[in-house]
């Protein structure tokens, strides 16, 4: 029996997911969380054998749950299910540790055979994806010069979050993240939060 967590923040969608995973009898849902702190908690308490989770999530999001989980537990198995689906938030997502993704339009088959191949120690990439994502960054250079933290903020700050927010939701310093965001937009060659907005709405990374 393969052990599953549910991270998502719509209530509906996770009841959703556990009708399909659950239906074949070979599956089962042994917890549900709609945010991050929810979620490192569940695991902690239910050890999955693997956590299928959104990106988009109020507070932190699914990137600084993939870094949390893996900090405390380096081979839990972490599948992506995601509505937005750039190369780039894609090839940041694995690179950060996750051992699959795919997109919210994938046929319901699809997550059931990305889950078993994630559990059995596989990586899955969403067939309607490129499969040269796998291999490395593309894209805009100046995103792939965002170190993970990076690119974790630069996500938030262009989700509308203030770097006060910023700083509760990923438990750093207000300090430090204004630091990250005056590195981010140098290296992003933008000098205001609505060029960052307009980056990140064109790459998909939001």
């Amino acid at each position: 029996m393969i052990r599953v967590l549910l991270v998502d923040d719509h209530p509906v969608v996770r009841a959703g997911y556990q009708r399909l995973l659950e239906q074949e009898g070979d599956i089962h849902v042994v917890a549900h969380a709609e945010r991050t702190d929810a979620a490192c908690a569940a695991f902690a308490t239910h050890l999955p054998d693997v956590t299928v989770t959104d990106l988009a999530m109020p507070g932190s999001g699914g990137l600084d749950l993939i870094r949390r989980l893996l900090a405390r537990a380096p081979r839990a198995r972490i599948l992506v299910f995601s509505m937005h689906d750039s190369a780039m938030l894609v090839q940041r997502t694995l690179e950060l540790g996750a051992h699959g993704f795919l997109t919210k339009s994938s046929a319901p088959e699809v997550l059931l055979d990305a889950v078993r191949r994630v559990a059995a120690g596989q990586r899955y990439l969403d067939p309607g994806l490129p499969a040269a994502w796998l291999d490395g960054p593309s894209g805009d250079d100046r995103l792939a010069t965002l170190t993970p933290r990076e690119f974790e903020i630069f996500r938030l700050l262009a989700g509308g979050q203030t770097p006060a927010a910023c700083a509760e939701a990923l438990k750093l310093s207000v300090k430090t993240v204004s630091n990250h965001q005056t590195t981010i937009k140098e290296k992003l060659g933008v000098r205001t939060t609505a060029a960052l907005v307009h980056l990140a709405l064109r790459h998909g990374v939001i």
